[in-house]
């Protein structure tokens, strides 16, 4: 599914999201749909966000680059750290520790005429986004690696129980589903900025209140914007031969943001330290 993607058009599903139409009534009622059920529940989801066509032409893409992909394997506890802290008790959230395994396709090694660059880097896209998240107005990322990545879950893969270190929201796009497993799952609001809520944090990850967790339903080609910093999240491990395939966004509240080299080195590979494939 080669094609051009380089479009709008050929990418975002305008007829339900018509994001080039700031005046259309559809256009402030997904808004509007969105912001209520981020201020409620912490997540939205808009389904058939992208073209199949576009979706299948990003999971070629990924399959392609599978070889390259970063693989991350690590134990952590919920805030990602990965040292416990022997000064407080075992059962405390600090001390809990979780594992979690996925692969990185960082934004150098996507092609130019990616339809994930493309939704990304569409100005409309971008003011859509600030609207739902109510800020006055988003800038693309400008690190190498970081603006739009796809993530990629292998059978046994998973993202372990956490909250953001510091993203205000989340911007993902569901690509491929795995055979079995991979569910996106939260606990809205498990702490507050004035409260760790730690007694709730441990009984949660100690399986006491796992019926608290919401099984957030995605289906390929859906966006999903959530805020993780102060809802605990996952990803189930994934079962079966089918990856799981996901596309993130980052978008950043002033522009010229590039990443740390260690925490590009981390997440994407000792590879940062040559530079940037060419797309």
């Amino acid at each position: 599914m080669r094609g051009d993607f380089t479009q709008p058009q050929k990418v975002i599903n305008l007829d339900a999201y018509p994001l080039d139409q700031r005046d259309s009534p559809t256009r402030r009622a997904v808004i509007d749909r969105c912001r209520r059920e981020l201020e409620a529940q912490q997540y939205c989801v808009l389904p058939n966000f992208i073209l199949s066509t576009a979706r299948q032409r990003a999971v070629e893409d990924a399959l392609e680059r599978q070889e390259q992909a970063h693989h991350i394997s690590s134990r952590r506890n919920c805030y990602l750290q990965r040292q416990p802290d022997p000064a407080l008790p075992a059962d405390h959230p600090r001390n809990i520790f979780m594992e979690a395994s996925s692969r990185m396709i960082a934004y150098d090694l996507l092609p130019d005429d990616s339809p994930l660059k493309t939704l990304y880097h569409w100005d409309e896209t971008r003011a859509f986004i600030a609207e739902i998240v109510g800020v006055k107005e988003l800038f693309d990322n400008e690190d190498p690696y970081q603006p739009v990545n796809t993530l990629c879950f292998h059978d046994g893969d998973r993202s372990s129980w956490h909250f953001d270190s510091c993203n205000a929201f989340t911007v993902t796009l569901m690509l491929q589903a795995p055979e079995g497993g991979g569910d996106f799952e939260i606990v809205p609001n498990a702490r507050s900025d004035d409260d760790q809520n730690h007694a709730y944090v441990a009984s949660f990850l100690q399986g006491k209140r796992s019926g608290d967790a919401i099984r957030v339903s995605r289906e390929p080609g859906a966006l999903c914007i959530f805020r993780g910093c102060n809802s605990l999240h996952r990803v189930s491990p994934v079962s079966g031969n089918t990856r799981r395939l996901m596309g993130v966004f980052v978008y950043e509240n002033e522009p010229g943001v590039i990443g740390d080299p260690e925490v590009n080195e981390t997440v994407y590979g000792a590879r940062v330290t040559a530079g940037p494939a060419a797309s």
